[in-house]
């Protein structure tokens, strides 16, 4: 958790975009920046005693979140006016999905911690600024990401196993992260914390959950499996995604990482999709890795 304890010396000009929050006495000082990704730019910011993170996300435009329109199947907007804006691509529209898109990472902070699934606590979006917890390791600093902590196999093989009962807690609550790898799981004293959710689909009804969860859980098998490679065989995206499918998935559903193929022909047409996209999700990943090791 974020507390005044920590030490983040000076402060910074603040951002036009988080100019209102400072207005309206939500935010009091912009300490640093933290971090600028494809989506969005985060600053460590002081709201009266406590330190936490502003996330400023990127105008449509400027984002690089190719697939955003799968991601957005099956949002639903109640007030049809809006919707009959968002459909048609007219100004109001286009604000009215970007409003959609800053609050579903809210909605799904609130449901995920409520799921038990351990990610930062929110605390609102307010004009396309997320203020959230600041995840810190023991000496209060920020908290690494996945990406940039070594490990040993036992802890490769504990931290997965951790990461992947919160992938099933998230199915359970209805939702699939849709872009979970290293870059997305930051590690404190405690494991892994999920991050970035806005993308976050409806299990139920996005088209495309499927296999954004059978990449979600191989992005991680891959990654711990650097470090305890019996992960590399495992398929516990396939027998998560089977259970949940026969209505057998529950948050304590032991797992065996095991999965035996049906033996029906496939969707030829669905898997050739699969394959291009994983290529390209693979392209962003490893432009991820190349800007993330620029000094």
């Amino acid at each position: 958790m974020c507390s005044s304890d920590l030490m983040y010396k000076g402060t910074m000009k603040i951002p036009k975009r988080i100019q209102p929050l400072v207005d309206d006495g939500l935010v009091d000082e912009v300490l640093r920046q933290l971090m600028s990704g494809k989506e969005a730019v985060v600053y460590v910011v002081r709201c009266g005693s406590e330190i936490r993170c502003a996330k400023v996300y990127k105008e449509a435009s400027k984002r690089s979140f190719k697939q955003a329109v799968q991601y957005q199947e099956g949002r639903k907007v109640r007030n049809s006016r809006r919707a009959r804006a968002m459909e048609k691509g007219s100004k109001f529209g286009r604000d009215q999905q970007e409003t959609l898109w800053h609050n579903a990472e809210v909605d799904a902070l609130y449901r995920l911690a409520a799921a038990g699934v351990r990610v930062p606590e929110p605390y609102g979006c307010f004009d396309g600024v997320l203020l959230m917890e600041l995840v810190t390791d023991d000496n209060g600093e920020v908290a690494p990401r996945l990406n940039d902590v070594a490990m040993s196999a036992e802890q490769a093989l504990a931290d997965h196993a951790v990461v992947i009962r919160d992938i099933v807690r998230m199915l359970c609550a209805g939702l699939v992260h849709g872009d979970l790898s290293e870059f997305n799981v930051l590690v404190d004293a405690y494991g892994p914390v999920i991050i970035d959710l806005p993308q976050a689909v409806d299990a139920a009804a996005n088209n495309h959950a499927q296999w954004m969860l059978e990449r979600d859980v191989n992005n991680m098998r891959s990654y711990y499996g650097q470090y305890a490679p019996e992960l590399l065989d495992t398929q516990y995206a396939k027998e998560i995604w089977a259970l949940y499918e026969e209505g057998d998935l529950t948050p304590d559903t032991e797992l065996t990482g095991l999965f035996e193929e049906s033996g029906e022909a496939a969707d030829v047409d669905s898997v050739l999709l699969e394959i291009k996209e994983a290529f390209a999700e693979e392209q962003e990943r490893l432009a991820r890795i190349s800007d993330s090791e620029e000094p």
